[in-house]
């Protein structure tokens, strides 16, 4: 027997919701279609459902309306059938009902992501602190201290203890061999960077070094570093180098896939700052561009830096893509459809009414409450007195005749200015809700502060991930 679906809705998108299940054809299910005494879908609560619904119609499952708000689990145990929220646009129905496959599980992943303080020398234990434990809230799972040319760092030993005892693994980044050698014996757990002519800092401190070749590109130096350190059975990664663009870095690709075919079983890092650090391009594509390759050669350490203003977020953006490329390469699937954590500047259908279908919506308004929403063609506000439509919200001014209602005005100023934000970069609007920006909006402390997973976003706790054997 096919499943047997109960659809609950408000009174406004009755007809369109029967019409889109309709449109559906044989989608594997039956179905049925309840109003609940609201005009409204998204004004539905869960207390609401548990008095109104007396019969749920021999339904396998009821479904609400994504925007529904209430503890679903009491619902279930209340009627003993699953009660779920679908998406919150009605019209995405059929792409809910096509994506039945295994749910991606994005608590997971394989990288190990350090996050530098490219500026540690100047900065307090305290400050750094700080810096350290939004970078681990942010995905981070190793504090890289990182030394300044020709900069005194007399409490880098300190600052190694103190990030220590809060818990955090810790690395030591310099170009300095004797600042290497304080940090290791400070209790550093990973080391950067070793050359073949500096390798014998590993035989004095337990940390795990980052190898990189004595040479720049020189692949068969760095292999002959690794092969010493296998030789004396100790664990290391080995960093190829990442050059920037247009400056090399398609070579630079390819000798981490080199090293990965002469080297299989090697543990690599790739480090991101120089492409994203110094190419003017939002970073979110850049991340997951990145992390692509890493999942298909294996790489499983990646270190990076939110140096430049348009960096800020590249920690939340490169956890988020570490677990979707996880997830995609687990279940061999195209990474799509997994998270819009990545999507903060657009949005993959950004529009699902276009003007007709919101113009029929609007015929059914009879109260003056505006409602707004967005379509390809432009912004469309309307109430029971009509709907009026424009790419410009100062168009619709003169038609909202809110001269002397200030309050008013300046909401429907607020939310009209959300929603041309949103039709200019094909993003999802919803009335009465922030845009949502996906890892690139800041977080709400820093909103509050102006100081320090976006809105709308969440990111499960860092599992942790093996050591290299």
């Amino acid at each position: 027997m096919p499943e047997h679906i109960l659809f609950l809705t408000g009174r406004l998108a009755e007809s369109q919701l029967r019409r889109v299940l309709t449109d559906m054809g044989d989608a594997g299910f039956t179905w049925e279609v309840q109003v609940m005494g609201v005009q409204v879908a998204a004004l539905m609560t869960a207390d609401m459902i548990r008095r109104r619904l007396t019969d749920t119609r021999g339904a396998n499952r009821v479904l609400l309306p994504g925007r529904c708000r209430g503890d679903l689990s009491a619902l279930s145990a209340h009627f003993g059938i699953p009660v779920e929220r679908g998406p919150d646009e009605l019209m995405d129905l059929p792409q809910f009902f096509g994506r039945q496959r295994r749910a991606p599980d994005l608590s997971r992943h394989d990288v190990i992501v350090f996050a530098e303080l490219v500026n540690a020398p100047l900065m307090s234990i305290d400050a750094i602190l700080v810096q350290a434990a939004r970078y681990v809230a942010d995905g981070a799972d190793v504090i890289d201290i990182g030394g300044l040319p020709q900069t005194p760092f007399p409490h880098l030993e300190e600052t190694v203890q103190a990030l220590k005892a809060t818990g955090y693994r810790v690395s030591v980044d310099s170009l300095d061999s004797d600042e290497l050698l304080r940090g290791g014996r400070a209790g550093a757990d990973y080391l950067l960077s070793l050359t073949s002519d500096t390798l014998h800092l590993a035989d004095e401190v337990a940390a795990t070094p980052i190898l990189i070749p004595a040479h720049p590109g020189d692949v068969d130096n760095l292999i002959d570093a690794m092969k010493r350190m296998e030789a004396n059975n100790r664990p290391y990664f080995a960093d190829p180098i990442l050059d920037p663009l247009p400056f090399g870095f398609t070579a630079s690709l390819a000798r981490y896939h080199e090293l990965r075919r002469r080297m299989p079983d090697a543990d690599i890092l790739m480090g991101t700052g120089n492409i994203s650090e110094l190419t003017d391009a939002d970073t979110a594509g850049i991340h997951a561009l990145l992390l692509g390759v890493m999942a298909e050669l294996n790489i499983r350490a990646l270190l990076t830096t939110e140096v430049s203003p348009h960096c800020r977020s590249a920690v939340r953006e490169i956890d988020a893509a570490r677990r979707i490329m996880f997830a995609a390469h687990e279940m061999q699937s195209l990474p799509r459809d997994f998270s819009d954590a990545l999507l903060g500047l657009h949005h993959r259908k950004p529009f699902p009414y276009n003007r007709d279908e919101i113009a029929v919506m609007a015929g059914a308004i009879k109260d003056p409450s505006f409602r707004i929403q967005i379509s390809e063609e432009g912004l469309h506000i309307y109430n029971r007195d009509g709907m009026h439509s424009a790419p410009d919200p100062f168009a619709l001014w003169p038609h909202l005749k809110l001269e002397h209602d200030g309050g008013h005005a300046f909401y429907l100023g607020v939310e009209l200015a959300r929603a041309q934000i949103a039709w200019q970069l094909g993003k999802r609007y919803s009335q009465d809700e922030e845009l949502s920006w996906g890892c690139m909006g800041l977080r709400r402390e820093e909103e509050d502060l102006t100081v320090q997973c976006g809105p709308g976003t969440t990111r499960a706790a860092s599992p942790s991930v093996s050591e290299p054997s």
